[in-house]
C-alpha cells in the first residue's frame, strides 16, 4: 500500500513509517518538524516538511499521487500542559485533524488509522475495556475523543473508513529508534536520565491517590508491539468501516514500581521526591485488549515492563543526546 503518514518524525510515527517500509509498503512522511527529528525519518520515506495548518502544502501533497491510507500520528501530547493551554490542543490536535480528515474525503483517500488514546475514558479500578465509559480528565483526552467522533461522522456521510487504536502508555525502544522528546515529559526517559547523571533527581507528582502506594498506575505497552497492531488495524480496514481498539498488557504498574524497575534495570539509585500532584492526572488507566486480541490475533511480544525499560535503557545509553 502507499501510506501517507503524519508526524513521520516522532516517536511512534518514525517508527510506524520505518515498519511499514519494511514490510514493503510504500511511505510518504509529512512532518513540521515542531517536535520531530529529521533524522528518525527512516531512510526510503518520501519526506515533505510542512504543517498540517498549510492548507495548501496539505492539499499538494495529498494529491501528488493516489494513497491508500492515511496514518495520524501528528498531535500534541502532553496532557499536563493540555490543562495549561488548552486552545493549542484545541487548535492542533482538533481543528488541524479536522482539516486532515476532509482532505483524506477530498483525495478520495479510503482508510484512516488514528492514534488515540486511553485518556479517552474515565478511570477505573478495572481494566479498561471499549464499552468502558468515556470522561477524559484533560484536554488532550478530549481532543482525541472529540477527533473519533468526527470520523465516525465521515464515516457514515463520506464512507470513509477508520481506526482508532487507543493505547495507553507508549514505551521502549527500538534498535536505533526511541524517545527524544524535548522537554521531556513521560516517565520512563525521565527516570533513565537520572541514571545516566543527565537530571538529579525525578519528581513522584501526587502520593495521594487512591491506589496500593497512593501513585498513579498506568498501563504500559512496548514501541514495537503497538506498531504491530496499527499494521493489524490498516489491513483489516479493507473489510471492516469502523475499528476502535484499546492498546495494552493489562497490567497496570504505579509510578514507584516504574522507578524500582529502572533501578533494577540500570544498577542506579534513581533518587526520586516526592511532589503536588499535577492537573489531569487519572489515578488508573489499565486496558483490556481482549477485543484485538480475539479479532485481529494481535499479541504483545515483549509484555514484562522490565523488558520494556531495557529496551529504553539501551537506546538511552546509545542516545544520550537523542537524535541530535
Amino acid at each position: 500500500m502507499n501510506i501517507f503518514l503524519t508526524g513521520g518524525a516522532g516517536y511512534i510515527g518514525s517508527a510506524a513509517a520505518e515498519t511499514l517500509l519494511r514490510a514493503g509498503h510504500q511511505v510518504t512522511v509529512y512532518d513540521s518538524l515542531v517536535t520531530g527529528h529529521r533524522a528518525a525519518v527512516p531512510q526510503g520515506a518520501r519526506f515533505v516538511q510542512a504543517d498540517l495548518a498549510d492548507g495548501q502544502a496539505l492539499r499538494q501533497a495529498l494529491s501528488s499521487e493516489p494513497f491508500d491510507a492515511v496514518m495520524h500520528f501528528a498531535a500534541f501530547i502532553e496532557a499536563g500542559e493540555s490543562m495549561q493551554n488548552p486552545g493549542k490542543y484545541f487548535h492542533n490536535n482538533l481543528a488541524l485533524a479536522l482539516d486532515l480528515i476532509e482532505a483524506c474525503v477530498r483525495a478520495g483517500v479510503q482508510r484512516f488509522v488514528l492514534s488515540s488514546t486511553a485518556a479517552v475514558y474515565a478511570s477505573s479500578e478495572e481494566p479498561l475495556s471499549e464499552e468502558s465509559p468515556l470522561g477524559p480528565a484533560n484536554v488532550y483526552g478530549q481532543t482525541k475523543l472529540m477527533v473519533e467522533q468526527a470520523l465516525d461522522w465521515y464515516r457514515r456521510i463520506h464512507g470513509l473508513h477508520y481506526a482508532a487504536l487507543r493505547y495507553f502508555n507508549a514505551a521502549g525502544a527500538l534498535p536505533g529508534r526511541g524517545e527524544a522528546h524535548q522537554p521531556e515529559s513521560h516517565l520512563i526517559p525521565l527516570v533513565l536520565q537520572v541514571a545516566l547523571g543527565q537530571r538529579p533527581e525525578v519528581k513522584i507528582f501526587g502520593t495521594d491517590y487512591p491506589t496500593p502506594d497512593g501513585t498513579c498506575i498506568r498501563d504500559y505497552i512496548h514501541i514495537g508491539d503497538l506498531i504491530d497492531a496499527h499494521l493489524l488495524a490498516l489491513e483489516a480496514l479493507a473489510e471492516h468501516d469502523r475499528l476502535v481498539y484499546n492498546l495494552g498488557n493489562g497490567a497496570g504498574y504505579s509510578v514507584r514500581q516504574v522507578i524500582e524497575t529502572a533501578r533494577r534495570v540500570t544498577g542506579h539509585p534513581i533518587p526520586a521526591v516526592e511532589a503536588p500532584r499535577r492537573p489531569g492526572d487519572p489515578p488508573r488507566l489499565v486496558a483490556s485488549s481482549a477485543r484485538i486480541r480475539q479479532e485481529l490475533g494481535w499479541q504483545p511480544e515483549i509484555p514484562e515492563l522490565e523488558r520494556i525499560i531495557a529496551s529504553a535503557w539501551e537506546w538511552h545509553r546509545s542516545h544520550p543526546r537523542g537524535y541530535a
